[in-house]
C-alpha cells in the first residue's frame, strides 16, 4: 500500500520539476523576443528579468501579454509557439502548486 506522504513527496517534486521547466522556456522566450521584437523585449524589461534589480511591474507586462494571448497576431512563428509553449506551462505549474496546497491542506486535516 502507498503511503500519502511519500504521494505528497512525489507531487512536490513533481511540482518542482515542472517549475524548473517552466523557467527555462520562459528564458527561452526571452532570447526568441530579443531577436525578433527588441521594442517588446525592452517594455517587458527583458535583460533585467531575472535579476535582482528588475522590474517586477513590467515582468508583469509579459505574463499578461502572454495570458491573454496577445501574441497570436505576432509576425514570428517561432515567438508564437514558444509563448504557446509558456503559456501551457504557466497553467500546469500554478494548477500543480494548487494541488500541492489542497494536499497539504488534506494531510494537516486527516492526521
Amino acid at each position: 500500500m502507498m503511503s500519502t506522504v511519500a504521494l505528497f513527496w512525489g507531487l512536490c517534486v513533481v511540482c518542482v520539476i515542472n517549475m524548473a521547466r517552466y523557467y527555462s522556456s520562459l528564458r527561452a522566450l526571452l532570447v526568441v523576443l530579443r531577436g525578433c521584437d527588441p521594442l517588446l523585449y525592452q517594455y517587458v524589461d527583458g535583460g533585467g528579468f531575472f535579476t535582482s534589480h528588475g522590474q517586477p511591474s513590467k515582468q508583469i507586462r509579459l505574463v499578461r501579454y502572454i495570458f491573454a494571448q496577445r501574441y497570436v497576431e505576432h509576425h514570428d512563428p517561432e515567438f508564437i509557439r514558444r509563448c504557446e509553449r509558456v503559456r501551457g506551462q504557466f497553467l500546469l505549474t500554478t494548477e500543480l502548486c494548487g494541488l500541492v496546497l489542497l494536499s497539504l491542506l488534506a494531510m494537516a486535516i486527516w492526521y
